[in-house]
């Protein structure tokens, strides 16, 4: 579903003046603003789904904002609520955070300081409403759309190209970058064609020394080399009948890449040390990170083979509206009550250029939904300084202050097993800091009492 442009804003204010005030500020700054005069009357009216925040008077005639808290929670569990206190609600506003207020502003206050709390507050919903959005997508898809996860438009593309190659038997060359999946694409090839019922076989042409690759893709028989003591059945003969999937296929040796091409055209196979020919009925698909069309080292004859279709796998940077769906997905994988990432997270998430592609994309989702303490910024940060790999330098600078303070006051709180006052003293901050930077970054005291 799509996401509201200007997300409603609920103002409970008992005192008129005052609420239209703040009303007509709000609505100034572009807001759409929803009055009650009353807590009851908010209760009663907003809707189960209501999907914008919420600002009350924590002084009201009918109930008082302490105890109206946990009743709109209770309606509405993940809203932000912000409340407005005097001077002397202080302490009890600090209580609310930790009952889970998203925020408080104290009377009288300068109509830019609620502005920017209300902001925060708008970016807190629109993550929780996109991650809600995303969850059902997730949730409804189902088929090819369930295995190759993406609403982009080249994700939509390339699902249609896969089930149209998919429902003709011939042989495919699967292009893309490292991480990008194409094992996977091959596989879903292999599962929506008619040979489903017979084996996928993959074989990673680079990861076979060049002295055992006839014997590995063609088989052999009994004493044909030093250690050969029984027959073996080689890949290709293993796949008849079903796919056989040649990843980094670039990578075959020029010597193989002839012999190859002979057991494609005359659909035969003969083991290492036999002499009968053993007939085969095969697709292959292969799979390259460059064009095999130019490429000096790979037979223009065995491209022409394998070159009957085409598909183009593009990488993470040119999807980046998958970046946030796909991390949703491999953290619910891990941990289905992974917290959700923060705005910082999502930034940092948006910004990184993903040279590892999907495959980087899930580690990063797993380190983040096993380690609670972690933003996702520290764990790109934490990352070898490799040159295909940028730094944190990359991140923009306000979010590595963010990672860093947030690390900070993470220690901290761990050192002194969750005691504010201790945490206080150490970092000398006023509480009402602390409590905010500690709202801000999702850090909540009980879990480290």
């Amino acid at each position: 579903m799509p996401l509201p442009e200007k997300m409603p804003l609920a103002l409970i204010e008992d005192d008129e003046i005052v609420r239209q005030a703040t009303s007509q500020w709000l609505q100034l700054d572009g807001h759409q603003v929803l009055e009650f005069a009353d807590g009851e009357s908010a209760l009663n009216q907003l809707p189960p789904d209501f999907p914008g925040i919420i600002i009350s008077d924590v002084r009201l005639p009918d109930i008082d904002g302490m105890a109206l808290l946990p009743r709109l929670l209770e309606r509405h569990p993940e809203i932000p609520v912000i409340l407005i206190t005097g001077h002397g609600d202080v302490d009890m506003a600090v209580k609310a955070l930790r009952d889970g207020a998203f925020d408080f502003v104290e009377k009288p206050f300068d109509p830019a300081r609620l502005l920017q709390t209300v902001a925060r507050a708008l970016e807190t919903r629109r993550s929780q409403t996109a991650q809600q959005d995303r969850h059902a997508y997730l949730a409804q898809a189902e088929g090819l759309e369930k295995v190759l996860i993406g609403r982009s438009e080249a994700m939509v593309r390339l699902r249609q190209q896969l089930l149209k190659v998919a429902a003709i038997d011939t042989n495919v060359i699967i292009y893309g970058e490292t991480g990008c999946g194409k094992e996977l694409v091959a596989h879903c090839l292999h599962q929506f064609s008619t040979r489903n019922q017979r084996e996928f076989v993959p074989i990673n042409c680079a990861a076979i020394p060049e002295n055992l690759f006839e014997s590995e893709l063609f088989g052999h028989e009994a004493g044909a080399f030093t250690g050969a003591v029984k027959r073996r059945v080689g890949k290709l003969e293993y796949a008849d009948q079903g796919t056989l999937f040649l990843d980094e296929v670039e990578s075959m040796p020029l010597n193989m890449q002839v012999k190859v091409l002979r057991a494609l055209q005359e659909n035969t196979v003969e083991r290492v040390g036999g002499n009968r020919p053993i007939h085969i009925d095969l697709r292959v698909i292969a799979a390259a990170k460059e064009d095999l069309h130019h490429h000096p080292e790979f037979r223009q004859d065995l491209f022409y083979r394998l070159n009957v279709a085409q598909l183009y796998l593009p990488p993470l940077a040119e999807r980046s509206e998958d970046i946030l769906l796909l991390f949703d997905h491999y953290t619910h994988q891990v941990n289905p009550d992974t917290r959700l990432p923060s705005p910082s997270d999502q930034q940092a998430l948006m910004r990184y250029p993903w040279p590892g592609n999907v495959r980087e994309l899930k580690n990063i989702a797993t380190r983040f939904a096993l380690d609670p303490s972690l933003t996702v910024g520290e764990i790109l940060a934490s990352r070898p300084n490799l040159t295909t790999e940028p730094s944190s330098a990359t991140l923009p600078l306000a979010i590595q202050v963010q990672n860093f303070e947030r690390k900070v006051i993470h220690e901290c709180l761990q050192r002194h097993h969750g005691s504010i006052i201790d945490a206080l003293e150490e970092l000398d901050l006023p509480r009402r800091t602390l409590n905010q930077k500690m709202q801000k970054y999702g850090l909540s005291r009980s879990d480290y009492t």
